[in-house]
């Protein structure tokens, strides 16, 4: 699990979470599928776009890594979103920028794969109907598709 609390702090996430050895806590969703990478990476791009979100580009993380000591080539971060969606919030709430597109690292661990993400819900604004539907969706859309990675499906 150290390697894992050191993933986290080297994405950053914002600076926003905080490790917890619980699948999903406030802050973060996880799960851990025992797909080889290569599998579970075909998986999580599929269930992401079946969700009705776009693919914005997937980033390889383990230059940084190597250079900090890991010894891994199979560490990515997906990132994803629906175009429109991101405008508009962008353009409401500029201060979600930083976070848009959504984004899910995914990475090799022994046999199995392992992938984390920020759980939405710190971006909610007390108040914001809109923002909050638009938060509870993507929220309950992350936990879906990591619930079937998580069955291997």
């Amino acid at each position: 699990m150290m390697f894992i609390k050191r993933l986290i702090v080297t994405i950053g996430f914002g600076g926003l979470i905080f490790f917890n050895q619980s699948i999903q806590a406030d802050n973060m969703i996880i799960a851990r599928t025992s797909q080889t990478f290569p599998e579970a990476m075909a998986e999580l791009q599929g269930l992401i776009k079946t969700k009705g979100y776009v693919l914005s580009r997937v980033q390889r993380v383990d230059i940084g890594l190597t250079s900090s000591g890991y010894k891994t080539d199979k560490y990515r971060v997906v990132f994803y979103g629906k175009p429109s969606e991101n405008r508009k919030l962008s353009q409401r709430y500029p201060e979600l920028t930083a976070y848009l597109p959504l984004k899910i690292a995914i990475f090799a661990e022994d046999q199995d794969t392992i992938l984390v993400t920020a759980n939405p819900q710190h971006l909610s604004k007390s108040g914001d109907n809109e923002l909050a539907r638009v938060i509870n969706q993507w929220e309950a859309d992350l936990i879906d598709i990591f619930q079937q990675m998580r069955e291997g499906h």
